[in-house]
């Protein structure tokens, strides 16, 4: 199980995204220098035990404390929403038409995690569409019956949305499971990229499920700073689905069954699990005796 903490090949990461966010805000060189200059003084600081979302809360905070934008990534996340919806109907017909539905898209909800501006900026339409085209073949380590089977008996599941665009494509999982027993849960405020209850809109979330904010702009769920309504709701599922890095790096250490499904992003992240950087991941955070661990995927 991954341990909660920062670790030092994150930090250049987190330098990176203070300076990639910040400059699509503002040309501004002084205000880039000030805020690298804060950031550089506030990792000196950091408590390494906490996650590296804990930073990147505390990051996107100072830039709109510098700038005054609260959400860099506006126009970027309404371009990959577009986009996604473009896809999403061959999609859909690509998982209608599978032999195995819910693989098919575990595979394409998790192969949307690609779209994700922490970990690169400039990413490009071609890339998520090879990514995404890439989903049915990539190495995928998960246990799809243990899934299908919890998801089958639970009366409330909660789903754990990441990022804008992607959610687009997590209605093809959605679908696939109890709509009248799922709740999907999108941040509080923007920060980097993620999802918003704006963007569960725009993706048609809102007329499949219900969808609740978590009262945080953490990237991750950081269980402390989330609202006492959605800790309720965190506490009482019977299921829990948590996409992306973010919330593995927040959650992991729950106790709490959680599946866990992501795009592996990073050498940190892969040496966790074991798997190679682009590998698609459905992993449990809380094993039953005699769970199957590695790739069990049926053909799509």
């Amino acid at each position: 199980m991954f341990d909660v903490r920062t670790y030092v090949d994150c930090i250049p990461c987190l330098v990176r995204q203070a300076l990639d966010s910040v400059r699509l805000v503002t040309d501004d060189e002084t205000i880039h220098e000030e805020l690298l200059r804060t950031v550089l003084r506030a990792i000196s600081d950091m408590d390494l035990r906490q996650s590296p979302p804990t930073m990147g809360q505390r990051i996107h905070r100072l830039i709109l404390r510098l700038t005054g934008q609260s959400d860099p990534y506006q126009d970027i996340k309404t371009a990959h929403n577009h986009l996604a919806l473009q896809i999403y109907p061959t999609l859909k017909a690509r998982v209608d038409h599978s032999a195995h539905p819910l693989h098919t898209a575990m595979r394409l909800a998790i192969a949307g995690n690609v779209i994700d501006m922490a970990v690169n900026t400039r990413l490009s339409d071609r890339h998520v569409h090879d990514g995404i085209d890439r989903a049915l073949t990539l190495p995928f380590e998960g246990n799809l019956q243990a899934f299908s089977r919890t998801i089958a008996k639970a009366e409330r599941i909660l789903y754990l949305a990441d990022n804008a665009g992607e959610i687009v494509l997590d209605r093809l999982l959605i679908e696939q499971m109890p709509t009248d027993k799922l709740t999907v849960v999108v941040r509080g405020a923007p920060v980097i990229n993620d999802a918003t209850m704006t963007d569960a809109e725009t993706a048609g979330i809102t007329d499949l499920v219900d969808v609740i904010d978590n009262g945080s702009d953490a990237p991750g769920t950081l269980l402390d700073d989330c609202s006492e309504a959605f800790r309720e709701r965190f506490n009482t599922a019977d299921a829990i689905i948590a996409k992306g890095n973010g919330n593995y790096e927040t959650l992991s250490e729950v106790d709490r069954d959680i599946f866990f499904a992501l795009k592996v992003k990073c050498s940190v992240i892969a040496r966790d699990l074991g798997c190679p950087v682009d590998a698609l991941v459905l992993k449990r955070s809380a094993q039953r005796p005699g769970a199957a661990r590695g790739n069990i995927d049926p053909p799509a």
